[in-house]
């Protein structure tokens, strides 16, 4: 751990390699002169682990698979390897305790941040602690598609952001807290829905909570997604607000 680093990023899962994550935050917080540590052991996760930093950075799923899986994404052909019947079976549990969740909880009661990125809100699933504090949960969503992400309310993470289309997943979530706090939207202009929940849907929020400070933001799934220029600005703003730096 380096001492001068006042964030630290939890990265990486099944379905999202650390390495894309690393490369593109690195280049963020590069631009940003603001030193990073990059972690993928979410056990350590916790008190003593957040203890040094400001600002805590979650980029991964909540699932683990403890019995193993066939292959790091679904492609079809994994249902036709030749010896899949001795393949164990795919059951996902939550990697997050109760503890964990209480601790980011109180790292931000405390005064510090909370920056959580794309697909975290699955974590919320698994942890009352950790939705209480993020704000909300991830439902679902459909495949890569472009889509238009719009600011939809004046905010420090918002500032001098234009609207922008991204080819991305679009995620659809449930946002616990006042709605007052949403600050982007997403929307399909081709009007595709997924499922029952329509061609929008939250894009991101930010608020405060207790004596510190939350921002989520959707968008993230791949790496040309993650350096889209408008939304550079939006998570180096991000960065700065969680940071106190504006």
């Amino acid at each position: 751990m380096s001492s001068r680093a006042p964030v630290l990023a939890l990265i990486g899962d099944r379905y999202h390699n650390a390495d894309y994550i690393r490369l593109a935050l690195g280049r963020i917080f590069q631009e940003l002169n603001v030193a990073v540590d990059f972690t993928i052991n979410y056990e350590e996760i916790g008190a003593a682990r957040l203890r040094d930093y400001r600002v805590f950075i979650t980029f991964r799923d909540g699932y683990i698979w403890p019995d193993g899986y066939q292959s790091a994404v679904m492609y079809p052909y994994a249902s036709f390897l030749e010896n899949r019947n001795k393949w164990p079976a795919e059951k996902p549990v939550g990697w997050i305790t109760e503890e964990q969740g209480e601790a980011i909880k109180q790292f931000v009661e405390a005064g510090n941040g909370l920056y959580a990125y794309h697909n975290s809100g699955y974590i919320s699933l698994y942890s009352k602690n950790y939705r209480e504090v993020m704000g909300g949960v991830t439902l679902q969503h459909p495949p890569l598609r472009p889509f238009k992400v719009k600011v939809v309310r004046d905010h420090p993470i918002t500032q001098g952001v234009q609207d922008f289309m991204v080819n991305d997943e679009q995620h659809y979530l449930t946002f616990d807290k006042d709605p007052k706090n949403i600050i982007l939207e997403s929307e399909n202009v081709d009007g595709l829905t997924h499922r029952s929940y329509g061609a929008k849907a939250i894009g991101g929020w930010a608020y405060d909570y207790g004596k510190g400070r939350v921002a989520f933001t959707a968008v993230g799934h791949n790496i040309h997604a993650l350096w889209q220029p408008e939304y550079m600005k939006i998570q180096k703003n991000a960065i700065r607000w969680l940071l106190r730096m504006t």
